[in-house]
């Protein structure tokens, strides 16, 4: 099994490879900068496998939610390769991927993850450790902070922008039970690529030009007058 796997939905940027149980990858959070730096990552890592495009078996990529350039950079970039190689696309939540990250980081089973969405919202989600997979807990949406409502049964982990920008108010909605909160975690493409790699076991992969951006919203700039 080879997958490739591409992120640029939020303030980083990373690309990784899976062959067999084997990850490479390359990460750097790196504001603004994603389309100068996603296909060297790319050329990097598939030069240091000895892996061709041809010998991949998918492309998996954050398909958001996230910054709305950036998760439209991700998809052409991974379609674009998908439709070279004839191979199909996994598309993989970048907040479900923060949760897979941080997991395994904090060794914690409940993460309740936030994106800053601007706009004075958030894209919000919760997980909770299922054993050999993550449940989702409270589904993606984008949502004020304030009106978040979720009480967690055990004890839980806050990551993402949205909890760096809004950290008083989301603490308060979901209770006393935080154990930590970690603002600068973000999506990483070696998550994404093992999300991706178990949803091409289970023949969830799709065609290419359906691997498509998840906004959340239809409304992506900011309304007039906001702040």
């Amino acid at each position: 099994m080879k997958i490739l796997a591409i992120d640029t939905a939020t303030e980083a940027c990373s690309a990784a490879l899976l062959i067999e149980t084997e990850i490479i990858e390359r990460y750097q959070v790196a504001p603004r900068k994603q389309s100068e730096l996603i296909l060297p990552m790319v050329d990097e890592i598939m030069h240091e496998s000895g892996c061709l495009m041809s010998q991949l078996d998918a492309v998996a990529l954050g398909c958001g939610p996230g910054s709305f350039t950036g998760v439209r950079l991700a998809t052409a970039v991974t379609q674009g390769i998908a439709f070279a190689a004839d191979i199909p696309g996994i598309p993989v939540s970048t907040l479900k991927a923060m949760a897979h990250d941080s997991m395994s980081r904090f060794n914690v089973d409940c993460v309740m993850t936030a994106i800053d969405a601007r706009m004075k919202e958030v894209y919000w989600a919760v997980y909770q450790n299922a054993g050999n997979s993550i449940s989702e807990q409270q589904p993606e949406q984008v949502i004020a902070p304030q009106d978040i409502s979720y009480q967690a049964n055990s004890s839980v982990i806050g990551v993402g922008t949205g909890w760096g920008t809004y950290r008083q108010i989301l603490s308060t909605v979901t209770g006393s039970i935080i154990q930590r909160i970690e603002p600068e975690v973000f999506p990483r493409a070696a998550s994404i690529v093992q999300l991706g790699a178990e949803k091409w076991l289970n023949n969830e992969s799709i065609d290419a030009q359906h691997a498509l951006p998840v906004y959340l919203r239809n409304q992506v700039t900011h309304r007039s007058g906001s702040k």
